[in-house]
C-alpha cells in the first residue's frame, strides 16, 4: 500500500506539467490544421460544414451547390477546383487557416504574456462552439440512410466523429484560459 500511495502522490503533482502539455497540444493541432487550410484538399473537405452553417455560409458565393462539386481527398477534378475558386472556398479557408494558426501562436505566447495566452484560450473556446454547431447544421455529420438500419442520430459519420472531438478542445481551452488568468493575476 505504501508504494501505491507514494506513486499516487508523485502523479498528483503532474497537473502543472499537464496544463503545459495541454497548451502545447492544442497549439500544435491549431497550427498544423490551420496550415493545412492553405491546401485545396483541406479547403474542399470543410465545404459541407461551411455551406450548411447559417453563421458561415455567406462566405461562399454558391453554398447550395457544394454537393455537385465535391472532391474526395486525393482526387483532382479540375472543373470542381475551378468551381471552388469561384465559390470563395479557398479564400474562406485561407482566412480560417490564418485564424487557427494565430490562436495557436497566442497560446504559445502564454509564458511571455499570460494575457495573450488567455485571449488564445477564449478564442479556442469560441471556435469549439462554432465547430460543435456543425453537428446540428451539417447533414454529413450523421450516417446517411443508405439501406442500413443504423443511420441518423446517434450514429456519427466520419465527419461527425471529427467534429465531436471539439468537446475535448473546448475543455482544454477552459483549463489553459484559467491557467493564463491565474498567471496574469499573479503578476499584479
Amino acid at each position: 500500500m505504501g508504494t501505491l500511495r507514494h506513486m499516487m502522490k508523485a502523479i498528483s503533482t503532474l497537473d502543472k506539467a499537464g496544463i503545459r502539455l495541454l497548451r502545447i497540444a492544442i497549439a500544435v493541432i491549431l497550427i498544423w490544421i490551420g496550415g493545412l487550410k492553405f491546401f485545396p484538399y483541406e479547403a474542399d473537405g470543410i465545404t459541407p460544414f461551411v455551406a450548411n452553417s447559417p453563421l458561415m455560409s455567406f462566405f461562399y458565393n454558391h453554398p447550395e451547390e457544394y454537393k455537385t462539386h465535391r472532391n474526395k481527398e486525393g482526387e483532382l477534378v479540375p472543373a470542381n477546383r475551378e468551381w471552388h475558386k469561384a465559390n470563395n472556398t479557398y479564400g474562406f479557408s485561407y482566412g480560417l487557416g490564418t485564424l487557427l494558426v494565430s490562436m495557436g501562436v497566442l497560446l504559445l505566447f502564454n509564458r511571455v504574456s499570460p494575457l495573450a495566452g488567455a485571449a488564445g484560450g477564449i478564442l479556442v473556446f469560441i471556435m469549439s462552439i462554432g465547430t460543435l454547431s456543425f453537428l446540428i447544421t451539417t447533414p454529413e455529420t450523421w450516417v446517411p440512410a443508405l439501406g442500413d438500419g443504423e443511420h441518423g442520430f446517434p450514429y456519427l459519420s466520419a465527419a461527425g466523429r471529427l467534429v465531436i472531438k471539439d468537446f475535448i478542445m473546448m475543455g482544454g481551452a477552459v483549463v489553459v484560459t484559467a491557467d493564463a488568468a491565474r498567471k496574469y493575476l499573479a503578476r499584479g
